[in-house]
Formats: structure tokens, C-alpha cells, sequence
């Protein structure tokens, strides 16, 4: 199916022009994009006076604080997300490995072993000014640099896997403290004895739920919650102004960066320690550019700039004009959110803070399935199931593995740490690293992609990069109170990536070594030796040109062979579609009497890989074109007509016969006296994720009776 035509698809002109499909996206993108951010007042003030520092009476913390959380929400989300960040997408696609992939295609970096010349013609490859050559002397020098060094090209993927570790951790631990804190609002309408029992199995139950959901799809679940974001944004607005009014009007003075500077000179280390609580105030940030392929820069900015942001102000003002009367409250939750909500409509609330954690935990999630798909299609993580939710807007995915595999690991950190003070430290971490690398990113995309002056992006990175270095501190200082938790999950998941992207590599360089030369093939004659019976055989290989050693493994072992062969290469790209027409590259391998043919199938990291049938007919289809284009490119004579369509007919007549899929495995495994390392990466690691990945997509579709699998081992 042509989802490059549907009317919601990133960049398309349709909706970039019509107002109704923007807004429409706008407000899809509230239950989707700013769940988590939405929800951030349920525990920022709680996290914050946590331990570090006290309420006092003069207010100066409380001031100082609610200074700190408008001045962060101002710079990060509204100033660097919304302004700029947003606008270095790639094609329409956002994350830290979009980020990753522009620069990649504008300092010819790349992960992907079997990348092509050929690739570089992609429409999407040229799309984004990647071939412009009017650079600066240092963004030249810089490109020059990262395209001679190895050692650079490695720390710059690992910046990439940094980022998308963290992601994913975020992706673990947003859940869990958003439904947490939403839960703990229980305790003001029921006995403390009471509540400690409860809240626990209800914040694993709905946490539960939450992920049973996620097969559903985004974009029915964005239509389902963002009526959800829409009433509790509108909620804690109003119960901020009414606060405002009716507890301190004044309240708003305390949004001049002198309450900062008058905070820290007080508070000193407890008060700087204390910013790992405040950073969470715009948690969720980054989902607004990981998820910008579901919906549009315009829409994403709307819903945030029009809508989001004055309602978070708001509320946290509110929250700061209730704590500044109320210095002694006799409770745990003295500081918390649900204690500035009046009495009569706490119950209510806490319904609907509830809801919109759910949602929240949406968003961290559907960001976490984009990331994951981008790095498995740029060859950084094992194969896994992806299902598209949606047949009418692209980008939409779910992923089993990972779904079941985030409700284990939320499960195991909201039963092992049963408070926010811990989760909020972890989370903190996760959320401000995330930050940081895309910071770093961004400061190159200035340069290498969008050609400005070098100053400009030291100017960015010095700026942003100040600002969350100092939340970065604060929240690693944290270490052993909870912030080891994303550390330890982003160590297990860049292993992962790592032995995965290593051992990938070793592999295509194994095959790369043994393939067979030309002159063998020719050597064996059009009947290659063997009886060609009916049909078309597909021979499926990792190898962009040369003939694999699985073939010449093949024809030593079987006596025959069909009579149309086809070596066929499924290759990612990194760029997010490729469109249709370009999506094959047709060429022979031998003389025109072997009908031996070369098929490498391109796609983008967003795209949908089609089914059997469908893709069954373009590669024919295709086959059939580079024969017409080779009579068409010759003499007219009626020799090579006649030529042209006999071997048009014998294409035809093999398709009818059936299609044997030949799938080719190559297994590596360590060389005698290699070093001890090696051997733990190459014969346990990479093999048991090899073994426990998902094969190429479309042979998911293949009938068992059709396919043939050979092996090969290889010592690397």
C-alpha cells in the first residue's frame, strides 16, 4: 500500500497546507506527545523538597523554586525543543538517531556496512541540502575530521546509543512515577493504614493495562486520550488561577531570576542538589521531537506554545500561591500537588490525574517504540516484530518484544522502590541525559547540516548545554539514592546495541570475504552446470555486488537449479521512506544467457516493508523493466526485439511456475586464540541474539514448502 500518498504523512504538502488536518493533528498530539510533560506538576514540588531543603516562612524557597521551573520550561521546552530542535528533522522524522542519520548522510558516516553510491541519488538523501557544498572553513575541517577518524565515528555512535539508552530507560521509568505520584493522591481520602496497601497493587494494575493497550495503535489511542490531556490541562489551570487569586496574587513576581539567585545563595548544596527535583518540570520534553513522524513540526507547536505551556505555568504558579500561605501542613504530602486542590473536588481530580498518567506514560512509550525501530533498521539493534497500527498514517508502531519487555522492567521498579523520592531521582537522570546528547547532536547538525557559523553552534551548546549540565550534576550526585537505575538499564541495552552492531559487521565482512568471483560463474556455462528446472529461485544475501558463497555452497550440493535466479538484497537506508520508484536497483550478474539478475530492495528506517505478493510482483516487475530499458537502450533491430521479449516470456512463464526462496545464513564464530573478550561477544553474545531476533520481515510470509535455508559458519 502507498502510505507515501496518505494525506498525515510528515511533510506531505496536503498537510502542511490544510489548517484542519494540522489542528486536527495538534489535537491528537496532546494524548499522544504531551501526556508525560502535562502530568510533571503531580511530583515536581514533592520531589523537590523531597530531603534537600525545607518550606520555610519567608518563602524564599517556594519562590525560588517556582523560578527555577518557569525559566527551564521556558529554555528547554518552549526555546530549544519547539523553536529549534524541531526544525532538524529528518524529512519529517524526528529522535536522537535522526539526528544521528542527518549527520551521517552530510559527513558520509555511516552503520550500515553494505551503504552504496547509489544511495547517495535517493531523493530523501538530497532533500535536506545534504549535497550542498557552500560550508564554512570549520564545518569543513569538522567533516573532513569525522569522515578520516575511526575513533571519531565511533564516539559519535556512541553519543547516538547513549541518548537511545536512555530513552528507553526513560521508557521504564516515566510510567512508573507518573502513576505512582497519580495513585498516592489516594492517601488524603482514606487512613494511612489503609493506603499502603492499596497503592501499590492499583499502580501495578494500571500499569498493567497500560501496556495491554498499546496494540491498539497510536492513533487511536491519541483520539481516545487527548479528550483525557484536554480536561486535566484545563483542570490544573484552573485550580492554579483560582489558587493565584485566592491565596497570593502577588505570586507571579517570583518569576524574576533574582528568586533563583536569592534560592541558591540560601539553600547552597541542599538547594543545588535540589534541581534533580525540578528538572523533572519538563520531563516528556524530548517526546515532542522522538515522535515527531506521528504527527508535524507545526501541529507539535501549536498544541505546546497555545496550549500546554501557559497551562503548566499556571498550575505550578497556583501550587506556589497555596504553599506560600500554607507553611505547616500535617502530612507527608505537605508539599505535594493534591494538597493545593480544594477539598471538595479532590476526588474528582485524582480521577482524572490518574487518567492522564496513563497518558503520559503513553508518550515515553510510542517514543521509545520510533527510537528502537530506527536504531534495528540502521543496523544498531537485533531484528524485531513491528507492527504497523495504522494502514492511513505512517510512523504508527507497536513492538511486542519491547512493549512486554518495559511492563517487566516498570513493574520491577515501581514493586522495588514503592516511593517517588527514588523513582524521581532515576527518572531525573535518564530525562536530563537524553537532553544533553541531543544538544551535542544538534550543535553538529548546525554546522555540517544546516551550514551556519561555528560560532552559532557553540553558542547553542554553551547556552542549553550550561543550563542542563547543571541538572545533570545535581542528578547524578544521586547515584546510589535511585539514579543508578538508568545508568545499570542503559549499560544492559548498549551492550546489547554493541555486540549486535559488532557482530553484524563481522558477519557482512565474512561474507564480503568469501563470495565467489565472476569467473567462476562463468566457468560453470549458462546451465551452470547443473539441470535449470521451472520457476524463479530467490537467493537471499546481505551482499550488495559480488556472488555469495552460499550460492556456490548450493549448486555443489544440489543437482539443479531454476531457471531464472535472483540475488536478492533487503537493505535499510539511512533515510526515513524511500519512495516506490526508487525502492529497487536491477542489474545482471553474467551474460543475458544465464538469466542471473541482482535485486537490492531499499528502505527508509520509517518504512512499512510490503508483503509477500505485493513485493513478489515489484521485484518481477522490476526485472522486467531492466530488460525493456536494455532493448530500448540498443539498436532497433528485430533480433534484439525478438531477444528482449523471449526473455521477457521466460520471466513470465517462470513466475507462473512459483518463486523458491533460498534464505542464506551466516553464522561467525571466533578464531582459535582470540582474545577472551571476542570470544564472550562473538559465540555467546552475538549468537544468542541472533538466535532470538526476528528474520528478514518477508519471509514471515513465505510458505514453509517454498523456502530453503543454507548455512554457512565463518572464524572471524
Amino acid at each position: 500500500m502507498d502510505l507515501e500518498g496518505a494525506p498525515a504523512i510528515a511533510g506531505n504538502p496536503i498537510k502542511r497546507n490544510s489548517w484542519k488536518a494540522v489542528l486536527t493533528l495538534a489535537y491528537q498530539s496532546l494524548g499522544v506527545v504531551y501526556g508525560d510533560l502535562s502530568t510533571s506538576p503531580l511530583y515536581v514540588y514533592k520531589s523537590t523538597f523531597a530531603e534537600d531543603i525545607e518550606h520555610s516562612d519567608t518563602n524564599e524557597e517556594i519562590f525560588g523554586v517556582l523560578s527555577f521551573v518557569f525559566w527551564t520550561l521556558t529554555i528547554i521546552p518552549l526555546l530549544k525543543y519547539v523553536f529549534i530542535v524541531l526544525r532538524a528533522d529528518d524529512n519529517g522524522e524526528g529522535g536522537t538517531f535522526a539526528l544521528y542519520s542527518l549527520l551521517c548522510r552530510h559527513a558520509r558516516l555511516g552503520t550500515l556496512p553494505n551503504c552504496q553510491l547509489a544511495d547517495e541519488e535517493l531523493s530523501e538523501y538530497k532533500k535536506d541540502g545534504s549535497a550542498a557544498n557552500h560550508r564554512n572553513r570549520i564545518g569543513s575541517s569538522l567533516k573532513f575530521a569525522l569522515e578520516k577518524s575511526k575513533l571519531l565515528q565511533k564516539a559519535l555512535l556512541g553519543l547516538a546509543l547513549i541518548g537511545t539508552c536512555m530513552v528507553i530507560g526513560d521508557g521504564v521509568l516515566t510510567p512508573a512515577i507518573s502513576v505512582y505520584s497519580a495513585v498516592s493522591g489516594m492517601e488524603l481520602s482514606m487512613e494511612k493504614e489503609q493506603h499502603q496497601y492499596v497503592e501499590l497493587p492499583v499502580t501495578c494494575a494500571i500499569l498493567v493495562s497500560l501496556f495491554a493497550l498499546q496494540h491498539f495503535g497510536t492513533h487511536k489511542v491519541g483520539f481516545i486520550f487527548a479528550p483525557i490531556v484536554i480536561t486535566w490541562l484545563l483542570c490544573i489551570s484552573s485550580i492554579g488561577v483560582y489558587n493565584i487569586f485566592r491565596w497570593n496574587p502577588h505570586v507571579y513576581q517570583a518569576i524574576s531570576p533574582y528568586y533563583m539567585y536569592k534560592f541558591l545563595k540560601k539553600t547552597r548544596r541542599g538547594g543545588w542538589m535540589s534541581l534533580g527535583g525540578i528538572l523533572l518540570c519538563m520531563t516528556g520534553s524530548e517526546a515532542m521531537f522522538a515522535d515527531l513522524g506521528h504527527f508535524s513540526q507545526l501541529s507539535i507547536q501549536i498544541a505546546f506554545t497555545f496550549v500546554v505551556y501557559p497551562s503548566l505555568i499556571l498550575a505550578y504558579m497556583g501550587q506556589a500561591a497555596y504553599l506560600s500561605k500554607h507553611h505547616s501542613l500535617e502530612t507527608d504530602y505537605r508539599i505535594g500537588f493534591y494538597v493545593s486542590v480544594p477539598e471538595q473536588i479532590r476526588v474528582p481530580v485524582l480521577a482524572i490525574a490518574i487518567l492522564a498518567a496513563v497518558v503520559g506514560s503513553q508518550a515515553v512509550i510510542t517514543g521509545t517504540f520510533s527510537i528502537i525501530k530506527q536504531c534495528s533498521a540502521l543496523g544498531c539493534f537485533p531484528k524485531v516484530k513491528v507492527v504497523h497500527t495504522s494502514s492511513r498514517v505512517h510512523g504508527q508502531i507497536y513492538i511486542p518484544e519491547i512493549n512486554w519487555t518495559l511492563m517487566l522492567l516498570c513493574l520491577a521498579v515501581t514493586i522495588g522502590f514503592r516511593n517517588t523520592k527514588h523513582m524521581a531521582n532515576a527518572a531525573g537522570l535518564a530525562v536530563i541525559t537524553v537532553m544533553l546528547v541531543t544538544t551535542c547532536l544538534m550543535s553538529l547538525v548546525i554546522v555540517l547540516c544546516w551550514h551556519k557559523n561555528a560560532l552559532l553552534a557553540l553558542c547553542f551548546i554553551f547556552f542549553f548545554g550550561s543550563f542542563e549540565a547543571l541538572y545533570f550534576s545535581a542528578s547524578l550526585i544521586k547515584f546510589l539514592e535511585g539514579a543508578w537505575v538508568p545508568i545499570a538499564l542503559s549499560l544492559i541495552f548498549l551492550a546489547i546495541m554493541y555486540v549486535w552492531h559488532y557482530g553484524t559487521l563481522m558477519k557482512y565482512q565474512s561474507d564480503v570475504q568469501n563470495k565467489v568471483s565472476i569467473d567462476w560463474l562463468l566457468s560453470l556455462g549458462p546451465t551452470l552446470g547443473i539441470v535449470r528446472v521451472r520457476g524463479i529461485g530467490l537467493i537471499h544475501t546481505e551482499l550488495v555486488s559480488g556472488i555469495p558463497a552460499i550460492f556456490s555452497h548450493f549448486l555443489t550440493n544440489l543437482p539443479a537449479f531454476h531457471q531464472v535466479v535472483v540475488f536478492l538484497c533487503i537493505k535499510s537506508v539511512p533515510v526515513p521512506h524511500v519512495g516506490p520508484e526508487e525502492r529497487f536497483l536491477v542489474g545482471r550478474v553474467g551474460p543475458k544467457g544465464y538469466h542471473i539478475y541482482r535485486c537490492i530492495a531499499r528502505y527508509g528506517y520509517r518504512d512499512i516493508h510490503k508483503d509477500d505478493v505485493e513485493f513478489e510482483r515489484d521485484l518481477v516487475c522490476s526485472i522486467a523493466e531492466l530488460i525493456r530499458s536494455e532493448k530500448r537502450g540498443s539498436s532497433e533491430s528485430s533480433h534484439i526485439d525478438e531477444e528482449a521479449q523471449a526473455e521477457l516470456m521466460e520471466l513470465m512463464e517462470a513466475r507462473e511456475a512459483g518463486m523458491a526462496f533460498i534464505l542464506g545464513h551466516s553464522y561467525v564464530r571466533a578464531k582459535r586464540g582470540s582474545s577472551f573478550i571476542r570470544n564472550i561477544v562473538i559465540n555467546y553474545g552475538y549468537d544468542f541474539l541472533r538466535r532470538n531476533s526476528r528474520g528478514p520481515s518477508y519471509a514471515l510470509c513465505i510458505p514453509h514448502a517454498s523456502t530453503l535455508e543454507v548455512g554457512m559458519v565463518y572464524h572471524v
